[in-house]
């Protein structure tokens, strides 16, 4: 295992061609400030740690939120669809009825001057019968007297 402090005492003595030993006093401002530097790495991890909770929370929210509108689009336009498709059967419905109103109407017509003749004809038949029986009264009336 490496030693750190005699790593550095190591790298001062090669740069500034001084000896220091462990006992320095520069040795514990290299001490304060290695643990000025962990006590920020683990505060700047804690800080890290809280704000990547914080976005997987925005992003669950959001997404949620997504979600939900999407669900919101879907619905408005599935009652969209239903109100046209509602739309559309009663105006087809509607078209259908004319057109098989259209079809009796010209069926009528065709066969309504036929019925005409023969209600004219039947008129005319019950007036026969009619003569016939007031001639048979006055037939009866004659010869009884």
């Amino acid at each position: 295992m490496i030693d750190p402090i005699k790593e550095l005492i190591k790298e001062i003595a090669v740069k500034h061609n001084i000896a220091v030993s462990r006992d320095d006093p520069i040795m514990i401002l290299h001490t304060i400030n290695y643990r000025l530097m962990q006590d920020s790495s683990k505060a700047q991890q804690a800080q890290l740690d809280k704000y990547k909770e914080e976005m997987e929370d925005l992003a669950l929210r959001w997404g949620n939120d997504a979600k939900n509108k999407a669900e919101r689009i879907l619905n408005a336009s599935l009652v969209a669809s239903k109100e046209a498709m509602g739309l559309i059967m009663q105006e087809g419905a509607k078209a259908t009825v004319a057109s098989v109103r259209a079809e009796v109407d010209n069926s009528l017509a065709l066969i309504a001057t036929p019925i005409r003749n023969v209600h004219r004809i039947a008129i005319l038949n019950v007036l026969a019968s009619c003569i016939t029986l007031i001639a048979a009264a006055i037939a009866l009336w004659m010869t009884l007297q």
